[in-house]
């Protein structure tokens, strides 16, 4: 194959990621099916209600039939959060958490050493964590100045893996793919669902993928708003809880061509031997990075409350950081007026919000993916909408 015909392939690939990630953003979100939700949403009720906050998605969807290793099919992608725009050079403030750590997060122990990082987040599948790691240097470079460059030695990257529709050993994802996230990034709506990172996704034997949500929480005088964005590949079926409501109790019977588990083809009744969960939280409150951590262990409140027990070889992992705490590289931090741990109504009320927006995220994420077939012609299912909204409508009827 030539240069120029490798080069219009994955340009070609990409198009089709960029026009599904348009897709993905016009269907329903779960709030549209009736589902309830405690606290109040931002505008947007998504990660970039945090101001600064930048997403970006590259979705590669090639080939169908047999896996051939190394070779394909591939359903993948990377999601890229700017946590200060994709101009700045600053670092912020980040805490972390681990519900459970059978999974890969890179530069995790700066953060765990001195509170912070820097440049953006990735989000990707387990086969292309090298390729966004090395992918994400290369950018910096005439994006930071050269005397700065070595901020941007560490770089940010999550996975979770994509193998029951992913060909996890070929290079479906690209540099190409990596920068167009990157540089595509922006504020306002997030595409959610089959894109990016979240594109070969399987959450709960449903289709499964990427996911936000926001609150905005009241502290005395004082707002802020707290963003969440999730990729999730993990939980069983039989587990989850949709507005406290067994979904796979309600949902059986009634949609005949699944019945259970059976939506992942012959393979179905197995369990999934590695599931894995990313959220990353964004909050425009001034918390110090220990505040962070303690924003993240929420994070799996949330969780549970949609059934996930944070199963064995299901690395669970959350990353928070602070917009209004920012680090500029060779000065002095710029420090708003902190947050007292002992200020107990703030910190409840910032915790309240990561619990209910890391709840809605995830629900979001289920309502947004949609059907996919991926390698081996495995077909997962999307949630059926018209039997959420039923349940929904029959157990919260004045809603």
């Amino acid at each position: 194959m030539t240069l120029a015909r490798t080069k219009w392939s994955a340009a070609l690939v990409l198009l089709v990621g960029l026009l599904f990630s348009a897709a993905a953003m016009a269907g329903p979100r779960a709030r549209d099916l009736g589902v309830p939700f405690d606290g109040t949403p931002g505008a947007l009720n998504a990660i970039t209600d945090v101001a600064g906050v930048e997403v970006g998605h590259a979705t590669v969807i090639s080939g169908d039939g047999p896996l051939v290793i190394g070779k394909g099919p591939y359903r993948t992608g990377v999601t890229i959060i700017h946590p200060l725009g994709k101009g700045s050079i600053d670092a912020v403030a980040a805490g972390r958490a681990v519900i459970n750590g059978t999974g890969e997060w890179t530069g995790m122990h700066l953060v765990d050493e001195i509170g912070s990082f820097l440049g953006p987040v990735a989000l990707t599948g387990s086969g292309n964590v090298g390729l966004v790691h090395q992918s994400l240097l290369d950018w910096s470079i005439g994006k930071v100045p050269e005397e700065l460059l070595f901020s941007r030695v560490l770089p940010v990257v999550a996975e979770t893996l994509d193998s029951r529709l992913n060909d996890v050993f070929g290079h479906g994802l690209t540099r190409e793919h990596v920068f167009a996230a990157l540089d595509s990034a922006k504020g306002g709506p997030v595409a959610e669902g089959n894109v990016g990172g979240g594109t070969g996704m399987v959450a709960y034997t449903f289709k499964g993928g990427i996911g936000t949500s926001s609150r905005v929480v009241s502290a005395g005088e004082k707002r802020y708003t707290v963003g969440v964005l999730v990729q999730a590949n993990h939980g069983s079926r039989e587990d989850l809880r949709i507005a406290g409501v067994p979904i796979s109790k309600e949902i059986k019977g009634a949609w005949p061509e699944i019945n259970g588990i059976a939506a992942l083809g012959p393979d179905a009744g197995k369990p999934q031997d590695k599931n894995s969960l990313l959220i990353v939280i964004a909050t425009d409150a001034p918390l110090m990075p220990h505040q962070l951590e303690r924003l993240a262990r929420r994070a799996a409140l949330g969780v549970g409350r949609n059934g996930s027990t944070a199963g064995a070889l299901s690395g669970e992992l959350a990353l928070a950081f602070s917009t209004s705490h920012v680090i500029p590289l060779g000065q002095a931090p710029r420090l708003p007026a902190m947050i007292n741990d002992t200020d107990s109504g703030t910190m409840n009320a910032l915790f309240s919000g990561v619990v209910q927006a890391t709840e809605e995220a995830l629900v979001n994420q289920l309502v947004a993916s949609e059907t996919m077939t991926g390698a081996n012609n495995v077909k997962v299912y999307g949630i059926p909408h018209d039997q959420l909204q039923r349940i929904m409508k029959a157990r919260f009827p004045r809603r």
